[in-house]
């Protein structure tokens, strides 16, 4: 095979192979679904590998598949960009989409949907492979929308459940508003620099970068800055930024499987990887830089905050995503676009590792979800407490583990920023670092140590629509599930033990984006300043593991974990009685900050309020009242007064003819 035939065959496969279990699904046998589905993906991973490895040595793909429509002197193309950002985003994606696949058969035996779900799981990874290898803003949208459109069929996954179809409608929703910033920009590029391709609007880039353009009255806008600030609230919906991040913990209504491929490793990241793939248009505007670096830090801090209270399993690590989510946008805002990819890929490791490994403990404990219900489950599920402990650590930045190394990195170039909110994203990536180890050692230590609670707290037992069994019975004892369970988390655990130590050198400090990522180190040193501590002071993965023992992170990491040990494992009182003295800030954090009332009260009923009026004013009084019933009321009243013309006697008629007659030669006398 050729290169540009394996570019294609990658997102090529998994489209087939969902095309063939969606229609064939039914008919085939039930073993078809995961095999067809899995050989897809795990094609195409062998060949993403191939193609990364390609990429470390060749000059960067970019080049049109076809031509799909031309108007006047605009052409919309297919095409694909393969460099390294976008090779390592396939090998990330088909990774953790093939470890998802493999689970799915364990974790989605008995349900009626199994060749739908994979069927869909499919056709979600040509969809973000479409999104990363795109050479262009059309065929980017194209992957941005398919991308939305399977989150909302996977969400909605169990279609009998009001929970689901409330879920996917508010994930499809809030993304539209997302997207309608984002079509926006692009329509602002297509119109400015007159191209959609991405060599082109970057080559003109700097030429445009004092460009004003009138948007309201006379006022005077910089082009650069709209179009980035438009394009990133494309980035905040997809990657559930505040204030649209409102969807993400309600889409853990879908399976868990798709929690991990969808809401932690892939389409959740989309966002981060659209701005590191702009940053020649985003490091033209030092503003759009500090909106994104604010918005991430408000999303990293008080998104963890929201962790610490949550007690469904699921939600923890959704609110935890939310947060390292806000950590990548802060990176992106401080120009450190390559520590923000970076993260994105030790991330999708470790937080697909905790995802998975929480549907573990769901199954184990016969699908309840609350971790108040659980403890000590390390005696009956070894294998998924210790990838879970190895997950959390990664999570919290724990020295020498993935997570560590992009995180700190993270933290360290909020500290070297000078744009404008620089200071309390650092503040706000500093404290994150505690409340993130204090709520995932929270859910680690109720899960897996303390009493079996589960052994007091008998649950009535009871199924869902997809005959779930809910809650452990007095006599029932945890299990851990089989081997299609426990391989990917083992799969997952190694690259979150392992890949920074590894990574960190040639992605932050090397030349693995040298050509793709565009850095103003005079305006934002903050890269300048990362790679000058590397020289002068870690000089190696290991000395930047030994520095970091000694850091003020590293203090906080612990202390939030000890915390968490003494709240949870020695004084469970402690939580409770500061729950009732602190009752008000816990209600704020219970109604999530009151997005979700200000959205249903303001948005939602403002819409269903406008809809109304203009039913009843529109529909029922205008085109019912006037256009319709009055045109029909208005013959009706004009057939009565001609009606009592037709009354059926001659002597009437020959009277009306008379005096017609008389009218008429009246009218000619006068005339003539």
């Amino acid at each position: 095979m050729t290169m540009q035939q394996i570019y294609l065959a990658i997102p090529l496969l998994p489209l087939f192979a969902a095309i063939v279990i969606g229609l064939f699904g039914k008919q085939l046998p039930r073993a078809a679904a995961h095999v067809v589905t899995i050989l897809g993906v795990g094609a195409s991973f062998v060949l993403s590998v191939i193609v990364l490895n390609d990429s470390m040595t060749a000059a960067p793909y970019n080049e049109t598949v076809y031509s799909w429509l031309k108007s006047g002197n605009f052409s919309f193309e297919i095409g694909f960009l393969i460099d390294r950002l976008s090779a390592m985003m396939m090998v990330v994606v088909t990774f953790v989409s093939l470890m998802v696949h493999i689970y799915t058969i364990g974790y989605m035996a008995e349900d009626k949907g199994y060749a739908r779900f994979f069927s869909y799981i499919s056709l979600f990874t040509f969809s973000m492979l479409m999104l990363v290898m795109s050479n262009n803003f059309m065929q980017l949208f194209f992957g941005w929308e398919a991308v939305g459109l399977v989150s909302y069929l996977l969400i909605g996954f169990w279609y009998t459940r009001p929970t689901a179809i409330y879920a996917n409608l508010k994930a499809f929703l809030v993304n539209r508003v997302g997207d309608f910033g984002f079509l926006l920009g692009i329509g602002l590029v297509l119109f400015h620099f007159g191209s959609l391709d991405y060599a082109a609007v970057f080559s003109v880039a700097p030429q445009m970068a004092d460009v004003q353009i009138n948007l309201i009255g006379n006022a005077q806008w910089s082009l650069m800055t709209v179009t980035c600030i438009l394009l990133f609230i494309g980035a905040m919906g997809k990657s559930a930024q505040v204030p649209l991040h409102v969807w993400l913990p309600d889409s853990m209504e879908g399976p868990t499987p798709i929690s991990a491929l969808i809401h932690a490793a892939t389409m959740v990241t989309a966002g981060i990887f659209m701005v590191a793939r702009m940053s020649p248009l985003f490091e033209l505007s030092s503003t759009a830089l500090s909106f994104v670096l604010i918005i991430g830090s408000i999303t990293a801090l008080f998104m963890g905050f929201l962790g610490i209270i949550q007690n469904d399993i699921k939600r923890v690590v959704a609110y935890s995503t939310l947060s390292q989510l806000g950590y990548m946008t802060v990176a992106l805002g401080a120009s450190a676009y390559s520590v923000a990819i970076f993260h994105l890929m030790t991330h999708a490791f470790f937080k697909a590792l905790l995802f998975l490994g929480a549907g573990s403990v769901i199954m184990g404990m016969h699908h309840d979800q609350d971790i108040r219900n659980m403890g000590n489950l390390k005696k009956y599920m070894p294998v998924t407490w210790i990838t879970s402990l190895i997950g959390s650590l990664a999570l919290i930045g724990t020295p020498f583990l993935s997570g560590f190394y992009s995180k700190d990195s993270i933290i360290e170039a909020a500290k070297a920023s000078t744009l404008t909110g620089s200071g309390f994203a650092y503040f706000a990536v500093l404290a994150g670092v505690f409340v993130t180890a204090f709520y995932s050692f929270r859910l680690y230590f109720l899960v897996f140590h303390g009493s079996e609670k589960w052994r007091v707290v008998k649950h009535d037992a009871h199924h869902d629509d997809h005959g779930h069994h809910h809650g452990l019975g007095l006599n029932d004892d945890p299990h851990e599930p089989g081997w299609v369970i426990k391989l990917p988390l083992i799969l997952l655990a190694i690259p979150s033990l392992a890949i920074g130590y590894f990574a960190i050198e040639p992605m932050l400090f090397g030349n693995f984006f040298k050509g793709v990522i565009t850095i103003d180190t005079a305006a934002h040193p903050a890269m300048h300043v990362l790679t000058h501590h590397w020289h002068t002071i870690y000089h190696s993965a290991t000395g930047m593991s030994l520095h970091g023992l000694l850091t003020l992170p590293f203090v906080l990491a612990a202390s939030g974990v000890g915390l968490a040990y003494l709240f949870y494992m020695k004084r469970p009182d402690i939580p409770a009685a500061i729950q009732n003295r602190f009752s008000t800030i816990n209600k704020i954090l219970e109604n999530k900050y009151g997005f979700d009332s200000f959205n249903e009260r303001v948005f939602a009923a403002g819409s269903r309020f406008i809809g109304n009026k203009l039913w009843q004013i529109g529909d029922v009084k205008i085109i019912d009242g006037a256009l319709v019933n009055g045109t029909a009321n208005l013959i009706g009243k004009l057939s009565g007064v001609v009606r009592k013309l037709q009354t059926g006697l001659i002597y009437h008629y020959a009277f009306a003819m008379i005096i017609g007659v008389f009218f008429m030669l009246s009218f000619y006398s006068f005339k003539f």
